[in-house]
C-alpha cells in the first residue's frame, strides 16, 4: 500500500461500477500510508494501522469495520475508528494494505429461519477481500455473489477466479484444487484465494476470523478447513473474476520460511494426531522434489522446525467426518 496508488483507484472504481445495490468499501493501509481516496464514484472509509499486521491481521482488524456498532458513516478519506477490512498487500511486503466491500443485510439473502436458521453480529452478509492492486474484471460480480449466497445456504465462502490482466491466464496456483488444468471449471473446493474472495459474516462469526499470528501463508485454509468442519461450503466460481498481474510467491523474502513454519501451525491446529505425520511427510516430499534453491531450502527447513518449537495458536483437530468430506471434494488433508 502507498506504492500502488492508480490500482487502488482503478480497484475502486471496479467495485463501484457492480451492478445491483452499492458495495460499501473499506480501505487499509496496515502499517503504511493509505493514498488519497477522496473524489472518487463511492463512498470510502480509511484506517491507517500503525504497524504491519500481516495479512491476516490486518484482515481481522478490517472485518471489525462491519460489526455491529462499528460507523459505517465515516466519510470518504477520514480514519475509521475500530477497525477496518483488509485484503492482500504490496509486491514486497506481504500484508502491507487492501480493501474490501461489504453488503449490507438482506442484499445477499438471510438462511431461512428454522433448523438451517444464522445470524451474527454483523450489519452486513458477505465481505469481499480484494487485492489492493487487482481489479474486478466485470459489472455483475457483486450481483452474482448475491445470488449465489441466497441460492444456497449452506454456502460459506466464494473464491473468485485470478487472471492476468493482460494475458488472460490464470495461473495454475490460483485454482484451489489438485485437478488444476481448467480454470474455467467452476467447483466445490476446500480453500480459497485470500485476496479474491467473498465470506459470508456468519462463516466468522460461527468459526473466527484468519490465525493471525500466520503473518503470511496459509491463513485462507486454516479458515477454509474450519469452516468447512462447521458445515459450510466453498464454492471457486471461474465466472466471477480479478485481474491481477501473475506473480510468483518466492518473491517474498520470508516466502520460504512462513509456508514451512504456517504447513506445520496448520497441521498441529486442525488436523487429527493421526494425520499431522502423514500430511507434514507428505509436503516435505513435495518441497525436495520441487528443487527449490540451497538459500531456499536452508530457510524452509528452518521454519519447519520454528512450526514444532513455537506456540501454534489453540488446537480443535477437525471431526473425521469432515476428513472424509475433503476426501469426496477431492483432497484428502494429507496434500
Amino acid at each position: 500500500m502507498g506504492t500502488r496508488p492508480a490500482e487502488l483507484r482503478a480497484l475502486i472504481d471496479s467495485i463501484a461500477k457492480q451492478d445491483g445495490d452499492p458495495v460499501e468499501v473499506v480501505v487499509v493501509g496496515n502499517g503504511s500510508p493509505v493514498p488519497d481516496v477522496t473524489g472518487l464514484s463511492c463512498p470510502v472509509r480509511t484506517v491507517e494501522l500503525p504497524e504491519n499486521l500481516g495479512i491476516p491481521g490486518g484482515r481481522n482488524v478490517g472485518i471489525e469495520a462491519f460489526r455491529t456498532g462499528s460507523d459505517p458513516a465515516a466519510p470518504a478519506g477520514s480514519p475509521l475508528q475500530g477497525g477496518a477490512a483488509v485484503a492482500g498487500g504490496t509486491a514486497s511486503t506481504p500484508g502491507a494494505g487492501g480493501t474490501a466491500g461489504s453488503d449490507r443485510p438482506g442484499a445477499a439473502g438471510r438462511p431461512p429461519t428454522g433448523a438451517g436458521a444464522r445470524s451474527g453480529p454483523f450489519d452486513v452478509d458477505v465481505l469481499l477481500f480484494l487485492d489492493d492492486d487487482g481489479l474486478l474484471a466485470h459489472h455483475d460480480t457483486a450481483k452474482l455473489c448475491r445470488e449465489a449466497f441466497a441460492a444456497d445456504p449452506e454456502l460459506g465462502i466464494i473464491s473468485f477466479r485470478i487472471a492476468d490482466p493482460e494475458t488472460g491466464v490464470t495461473q495454475r496456483r490460483h485454482v484451489p484444487r489438485l485437478r488444476a488444468s481448467d480454470p474455467m471449471r467452476s467447483s466445490r473446493v476446500t480453500t480459497f484465494l485470500g485476496g479474491a474472495n467473498a465470506v459470508r459474516t456468519q462463516v466468522i462469526a460461527d468459526v473466527g476470523g484468519l490465525p493471525g499470528d500466520f503473518f503470511y501463508a496459509h491463513e485462507e485454509t486454516d479458515l477454509a478447513w474450519r469452516a468447512l468442519d462447521a458445515g459450510w461450503m466453498i464454492d471457486y466460481r471461474s465466472d466471477m473474476v480479478l485481474f491481477h498481474p501473475a506473480t510468483a510467491p518466492s518473491r517474498h523474502a520470508v516466502y520460504h520460511r512462513m509456508v514451512a513454519r504456517n504447513r506445520v501451525w496448520l497441521a498441529r491446529r486442525n488436523l487429527p494426531a493421526a494425520l499431522i505425520p502423514v500430511y507434514l511427510g507428505v509436503w516435505l516430499l513435495l518441497t525436495l522434489l520441487r528443487r527449490p534453491s540451497r538459500a531456499g531450502l536452508k530457510a524452509w527447513f528452518g521454519g519447519f522446525r520454528e512450526g514444532w518449537a513455537t506456540a501454534c495458536g489453540p488446537r480443535r483437530p477437525m471431526k473425521w467426518r469432515t476428513v472424509w468430506r475433503l476426501t469426496r471434494l477431492g483432497r484428502p488433508p494429507i496434500i
